[in-house]
């Protein structure tokens, strides 16, 4: 495997966002690091505790499938290329035993096929190398701060035809069969949802789901809609709910 990329990176700002409910948010946000770069490792782990994050790391698949069981994170960063199981595998079977856990992919893997592979394994978010520390901090800082706001919500339920959307539990029925949805997907439904009939756009979407500094593209939005029609359209190929407003973004009704 070749080496991973240094990461430069000025004094950040602290900021710590709630990951837990109310009761609990004297307690840090708990993420699990799966790289098996020691080096690069060690220099995430230093930027994460410096905003007032607890790290903690696993250098293999195996590792780290039996970490999350154990330590329950708030949060999962896996890199994709490990010895033995590689990140798709390894997201997998984490996402069997706990569907709700955002997980957070890095690779230098940028092409839309990978990062497609990625979301269908179960990652909620995608990140490709090289990064910024500012980038990579954004992006989680975007996912607790979502998590926080979800569990101070009353319990949510979003009705899409015949399927009724759990937004706590990020499941549903579908045909008969349990679906789950990932962090990401929620959100951005939960955004349509609350302007429903009304075309909302990508820049919207991006702003209220990601953040203004988080950096996704276009295209990641288009793969989230993509994964939200194949759980709950009867004819993905054809939208009912899901619809494209062209030259404007996307609507639910």
């Amino acid at each position: 495997m070749g080496a991973k990329e240094n990461l430069t990176y000025g004094p950040p700002i602290p900021i710590l966002i709630p990951c837990r409910p109310m009761a609990e948010i004297e307690q840090k946000c708990t993420i699990l690091l799966i790289e098996d770069e020691q080096d690069f490792a060690m220099g995430l782990r230093d930027a994460f505790e410096f905003e007032g994050y607890e790290l903690t790391s696993a250098s293999s698949g195996e590792a780290g499938i039996a970490t999350a069981a154990d330590l329950h994170p708030d949060l999962i960063i896996l890199d994709l290329m490990l010895p033995g199981m590689n990140g798709y595998q390894v997201c997998e079977q984490i996402r069997r035993r706990d569907k709700v856990v955002p997980i957070l992919i890095l690779s230098a893997r940028s092409q839309e096929s990978d990062i497609i592979r990625g979301l269908e394994a179960g990652a909620d978010d995608y990140v490709t190398k090289p990064f910024s520390i500012g980038e990579l901090l954004a992006r989680v800082r975007t996912i607790f701060r979502r998590v926080s706001v979800s569990q101070m919500k009353p319990r949510e339920k979003i009705e899409i035809g015949d399927v009724t959307v759990d937004v706590e539990s990020q499941t549903a029925q579908v045909n008969g069969k349990p679906v789950s949805f990932g962090f990401y997907e929620i959100a951005m439904l939960q955004l349509l949802h609350e302007n429903r009939g009304t075309p909302v756009s990508r820049d919207d979407i991006l702003d209220t789901v990601w953040g203004i500094d988080a950096n996704p593209t276009n295209r990641t939005i288009d793969n989230f809609i993509l994964k939200l029609r194949r759980k709950l359209e009867p004819n993905p190929a054809a939208p009912k709910y899901i619809l494209t407003v062209y030259g404007q973004g996307y609507k639910l009704v």
